[in-house]
Parts: structure tokens; C-alpha cells; sequence
């Protein structure tokens, strides 16, 4: 997934958020890149999946004023992303997703916030997306920020090579481990992919990897949400010594981009707190 021009990497990046209290200890900033080796059904950033930019249409931000269609050189029958109609539009109804960036410009972007996680105890996290489908960029990035002196994490899905771990780990302090389903065929049922070698590379870094591991679990009612699919996650968790474990509840806070794209939205409801409280106690804390 990493481009190389002129032997210099880059990355696609679609989202670059400041502030973050979400994504590992301290304020963070966290960087998504775009692309993705899975396809969850609930997926809540469907913009993230493809690894190429694309366009995104708010039609409930358009009032029809046409400007978008008479500044496209194409009249807004093909799109080459050229941008000017999001240059133009004045109720930013139009939006191009996807950037591609240096190392040198993403650094930059990062520490520009380096005194917020020095006060909080935060640092930088890398997401998507798959971000551990750009080993080669995140490796580089990965040992940029350690020697400014920031905190780093990695979020993933682990559905790659654990050569790819193996490139990240020296400069990752802290993996976000997403975990899905225990059980095989209900996996690809979600997400369309196996999970032997999610669940494979989750056993090798828990016994190789001298940093932290958190594990997230999305809790998602009509896929994963009962409790003898919970059990057996954390049943496979405790096997491995694995005590930290986030359980994040579907929401659809994301449904909009969907529409934004031209796509059907999931159709998931979200937990009640009385199930979280009971899936929590499954796991060890």
C-alpha cells in the first residue's frame, strides 16, 4: 500500500484528529489512513476502506445552486477529483477524502501538538483504516516520532503479515488490538475475511512484544453481542495473559457518510448499557 516516488514513501491519509482522548493514554493525535483489508458490515469510517481518495457528497448540505456543476470540467458526470467543485461550493457540500503525505508532512502535522501529550502523558496513534498495511511508511513515521520524544500507538486489526509487526514494533510503545469475533466463521461473516492470522499474530505479539497491548472489542448487536461469543473472546484473551480489554459499543455516529457515498448504511442498533455492563463482566480488568 506504501507509494514510492523518487524513493521517497508516502502515505494516503483521510483524517488527521487533534484532541483525542479515545485512542491510547493522554491527549492524542490520531492519524487514519485510508485503506483496508477488512470490510466490517458496522463499519463506522466507510471511507476508510478504499485506499484511493474519493469524493464525498453531503446532499443534505447542497441547496442546488449549481455551482459545483458549472466549474467541473466534466459537469459532474465523471469525477476525476480535480476539486474545483469543492472549491466552489459554498455550503462545502463536496468533499475530496484522501491525502497523500510525506513523512516530513505528516511529522510536522504531529508535533505540532507535542507539548499537550508531554503535559497529559499522550502522544501520536496511527489508525485507520488498516494503517499496518503501510509497514514500510509506519515503520519510518513510527521511528520519526520516538526520536522527537512522543509517545506512540499503533491501532489495528492485525489481518497482515507479522513481518509487518515485526518491521513497527521496535518503535511502537503501545498496540490498539481490535478483535471482532473468536469464532472463525462468524468472522468472515462481518468482515469478510478469516481471522486465523489475526488471532495467530495476537498469540506471537503477546509473548514478543515488551510494550502495552490494549484490545478493543466492538460490541455489536446481531453479530457479536451474546454472551457466549463474548466468552469466548475473553476466554482466548486470559489464555494469552491479556488483561486490558475495551469493549466499544456500536454507534452511528457515522451513518451519514454512507449516504455521503452513495451507500446503504448499516442497519445495527446500539447496545443497551445493561448489555455492556453484563459483557463486561467477562472480562478481566
Amino acid at each position: 500500500m506504501t507509494m514510492q516516488h523518487s524513493e521517497i514513501l508516502t502515505a494516503t491519509v483521510f483524517d488527521i484528529q487533534r484532541n483525542s482522548y479515545v485512542d491510547g493514554p493522554g491527549i492524542r493525535t490520531t492519524v487514519f489512513f485510508k485503506g483496508c483489508n477488512l470490510h466490517c458490515a458496522w463499519c463506522h469510517n466507510p471511507e476508510s476502506q478504499c485506499a484511493a481518495p474519493q469524493m464525498l457528497f453531503y446532499k443534505n448540505k447542497c441547496t442546488g445552486c449549481g455551482k459545483c456543476k458549472e466549474k467541473c470540467p466534466n459537469a459532474l458526470e465523471t469525477c476525476d477529483l480535480c476539486g474545483k467543485c469543492t472549491m466552489y461550493c459554498p455550503h462545502d457540500a463536496r468533499e475530496i477524502c484522501g491525502k497523500e503525505y510525506t513523512m516530513d508532512e505528516m511529522l510536522r502535522e504531529i508535533v505540532k501538538d507535542k507539548a499537550f501529550y508531554d503535559n497529559s502523558g499522550g502522544g501520536v496513534t496511527f489508525s485507520g483504516g488498516e494503517c499496518m498495511l503501510y509497514p514500510d511508511f509506519l515503520a519510518e513515521i513510527l521511528a520519526a516520532c520516538r526520536s522527537s520524544g512522543i509517545h506512540t500507538a499503533v491501532d489495528t486489526a492485525g489481518n497482515v503479515p507479522f513481518s509487518h509487526f515485526e518491521q513497527v514494533m521496535p518503535y511502537t510503545d503501545l498496540f490498539l488490538y481490535d478483535i471482532k469475533a473468536f469464532s472463525g466463521e462468524l468472522h468472515r461473516s462481518g468482515t469478510g475475511v478469516e481471522n486465523n492470522q489475526i488471532l495467530e499474530n495476537l498469540t506471537r505479539l503477546s509473548k514478543g512484544f515488551p510494550g502495552d497491548i490494549l484490545i478493543r472489542v466492538p460490541v455489536i448487536p446481531g453479530f457479536n453481542a451474546d454472551p457466549a461469543e463474548m466468552g469466548r473472546i475473553a476466554t482466548f484473551l486470559a489464555s494469552l495473559g491479556l488483561s486490558g480489554t475495551e469493549l466499544l459499543p456500536y454507534h452511528r455516529l457515522g451513518e451519514h457518510k454512507y449516504a455521503a457515498l452513495g451507500q446503504a448504511a448499516p442497519t445495527y442498533r446500539v447496545p443497551t448499557d445493561e448489555e455492556m455492563t453484563a459483557f463486561r463482566t467477562l472480562f478481566v480488568q
